[in-house]
């Protein structure tokens, strides 16, 4: 059997981090795998009332710091309560982003202090970093108006996907340069191509992963 692992999913808006979750999870499972799907922030249903807070538009100003404080508010409750308890049980965790989001989206893009989320990420998780990331990197305005096309009604925005294409310029930035550093950890994948080139990468992956050291 083979033991259980945390594999992040990343990317920015409209990257298909939804779609990719379930495809791996259906894989997972059709390989005898037992496999806990969740996504942050969110993930239990305290840390979702949170997630309500930090994606709200709202008329109170939440500061980029506070933002941060935030998302690693979620993560306490979903590490401590779902993440941490499904690793123990032996089920494959499949998160739809992790604390590589907070370093690109509220990095990255707010200009938080890198020093701040990582002692925050070291109290928070310490000790549990993902096996694996996907990271579904494709430009910024193909993924905004994929994001756009899923929305539908006009307006029907959170406050990130209501941000500008400079913000997400910055974010991609980050991500990819979060990759460059951890190129064994980080699996790029070209979420512009079609999707069942995306699908062949991503199983590629997982059975890469499910059993280490076999010839393919």
């Amino acid at each position: 059997m083979s033991p259980a692992l945390f594999l992040t999913l990343e990317g920015i808006e409209g990257a298909g981090k939804s779609t990719v979750a379930q495809l791996a999870g259906s894989w997972l499972t059709r390989h005898g795998v037992a496999v806990r799907l969740t996504r942050e922030p969110g993930g239990t249903p305290l840390a979702e009332h949170v997630r309500r807070i930090a994606l709200e538009r709202g008329t109170e100003t939440v500061s980029p710091v506070t933002e941060t404080l935030l998302m690693f508010a979620a993560r306490a409750l979903h590490v401590e309560n779902l993440i941490r308890p499904a690793l123990a049980r032996g089920e494959w965790v499949v998160c739809d982003r992790f604390t590589d989001a907070t370093r690109a989206y509220q990095g990255g893009g707010r200009g938080v202090d890198a020093g701040l989320i990582d002692a925050l990420a070291r109290s928070v998780h310490g000790g549990l970093e993902p096996d694996c990331t996907l990271l579904l990197d494709l430009p910024v305005e193909a993924g905004l108006a994929r994001a756009r096309a899923r929305r539908g009604a006009p307006g029907a925005t959170d406050r990130f996907e209501a941000e500008s294409v400079a913000f997400f310029e910055r974010v991609r930035a980050a991500y990819r340069a979060l990759a460059a550093r951890e190129p064994q950890r980080i699996r790029v994948i070209d979420a512009a191509a079609p999707l069942a080139e995306v699908e062949r990468r991503v199983t590629e992956i997982l059975a890469e992963l499910r059993a280490p050291g076999e010839q393919r």
